[in-house]
Formats: C-alpha cells, structure tokens, sequence
C-alpha cells in the first residue's frame, strides 16, 4: 500500500496490523488506545472504523466542518473518506478496528465493475451508524487478521472487493447499478480457470490472476464462478490444497511440513487446522488410518 500522511497525538500502536502481511489495497489494523485524543489525514486511503470496546465510550469527532459527539458503542461505524481531516477525542480506554482502503482501488472497481466514471462520484462522512454487512465484511477480515496465515491473499481480495462495492452502492454520492450476471462460467472458461489453480496450488494464487486469465473485472469473476459451482474461488482452492495433502499424506513418505509447504500452507500448524476443519482429523491421524 502507497504511504500516506498519518499524523496522532497518540502513541499507541495497533496491537494487531496487517502491515506485514502483503495484503494489496488495503490495511487493516486493530488498535486498543487509552483515554486521549488523535488527529488523522489519509491522503490515499477512505478509512472505515468499527467499535468492538465492551462498554460505550463518549468520543467527539471531526470531519471536515462537521462535529458530533457521543457514546460509540460496540458495532457502531464511521467511514472517512481520503483528504478528508479526521480529529477524534475520547473519555474512556478504546478498542476499535480500523480499516484503510486505498482510494484507487475503489476508483478501479468503480470503473471496471460498475462501469462508472470514478471523477462521478465520492464518498460521504458517516458517523456513528449502524450497517450490518458493514460490520460482517470488517468481522472476516479481523479474523483472518488474527490468523497466522500468510498464503490467504485470494480470500483478502475478495473480501476487499466486496467491501470496495459496498462502499460504492451504499455510501457514494451517486447511487451506481450494479450489474446482474446470471448463468455462470462457460465450460471452457471454467475448465481454464480450475487448470491454473491445480497447476498452481503451491503458490500464493491471487484473484487478480484469476480474473485477468478470463479478462474480466475481480468481483464479476467471484460472482460467476460461485454461480457456476456453488463455492467461492478461496473455497475451492482450499479444498483442492487438502485434496492435494490427502494423496500426499497416503502415498508418499515426506514430512507433514514438506507436504504443507507443496500444498500452498505457510506451515505445519497452518495445514492441520485447514485439514481437521475440513476432514474432522489431523493429517497424523489421516495418514495413520
């Protein structure tokens, strides 16, 4: 992600980053602050910040010429958009997640997905509001956030453009239809698609990849491809990842980390939580029964 112009009073760090994760377009981090105040400016990036602290918390916030004040509770929103000034001062110890998502990005979902002119439309300041599919992207990418798993970035991807087109159909200026697609993958295009990722399933696959084999926009390709098999992209690689430990583990003599590592894991801690999720046992056990 480009670097933008951060500034805080405060000190504190986030307790949980995605920073070194390689994760594309989008940064997310989970910060823990005691009572204090914090002045903030993303020149690149539209922020969207979702309370997780227990108890409510008295904050003032800033945007722009706008002020509110008030008790932020658990699950309550508020989405800055880039250039856009942010102040902040709050009474009591906060826990929030913060999530940046660089402005070309979104301009590029606008464009590609959506076929709208980007210079059309931006977004609106939100204070202190409820959105539930808001909320349930931001919970994915927390957990996938606290998970040691460093080969997750098609699942990252998607979950960014899902919340790229969110942004976009809910909290833009002008309201952009976004398109029906119906009918799903021709065969062809299907059979080319699960070809790369057998061929692949050693390697950090990433939707763009996918999406350029068949010349078409990232969130149109997630959307016909769970049309046409039920599943999402990040769900069938991982199936076919374990698929792959299976034969590995009955056949062959390697070691459970050589096998994690041919199949696309980051680990051998990484593949026995995938395996037992998906076989209800541990690749040890598998092999030995």
């Amino acid at each position: 992600m480009s670097p933008v112009n951060h500034q805080t009073e405060s000190t504190c760090l986030p307790i949980l980053s995605s920073q070194s994760r390689g994760w594309e377009n989008i940064l997310v981090s989970q910060f823990q602050y005691p009572p204090g105040e914090a002045t903030c400016h993303f020149s690149d990036e539209h922020s969207v910040c979702l309370s997780l602290a227990h108890r409510p918390v008295r904050s003032v916030h800033m945007k722009g010429s706008e002020t509110q004040t008030g008790l932020y509770r658990k699950g309550d929103i508020s989405i800055t958009p880039a250039k856009v000034p942010f102040f902040a001062r709050w009474d009591d110890a906060d826990d929030f997640l913060e999530i940046r998502i660089a402005s070309c990005f979104v301009q590029g979902i606008a464009r590609e997905t959506l076929d709208i002119n980007p210079d059309q439309f931006e977004l609106l300041s939100t204070f202190r509001m409820r959105d539930p599919q808001l909320e349930a992207i931001a919970m994915l990418l927390l957990a996938e956030l606290q998970q040691d798993n460093q080969n997750n970035r098609l699942y990252v991807e998607s979950l960014s453009n899902i919340l790229a087109v969110h942004l976009l159909r809910q909290y833009a200026t002008a309201k952009p239809d976004v398109p029906v697609y119906e009918g799903g993958l021709p065969q062809r295009q299907l059979v080319q698609v699960l070809d790369y990722i057998h061929d692949h399933l050693d390697q950090d696959i990433k939707l763009a990849d996918l999406a350029a084999l068949l010349n078409m926009s990232q969130f149109h390709f997630c959307h016909l491809f769970k049309q046409t098999i039920a599943i999402t992209p990040y769900q069938y690689l991982l199936q076919q990842r374990i698929e792959r430990a299976k034969q590995l583990l009955k056949h062959t003599d390697q070691s459970i980390m050589d096998i994690a590592f041919a199949c696309g894991f980051n680990s051998h801690s990484h593949l026995s939580k995938q395996f037992r999720q998906l076989t209800g046992m541990t690749p040890t056990v598998y092999r030995a029964n």
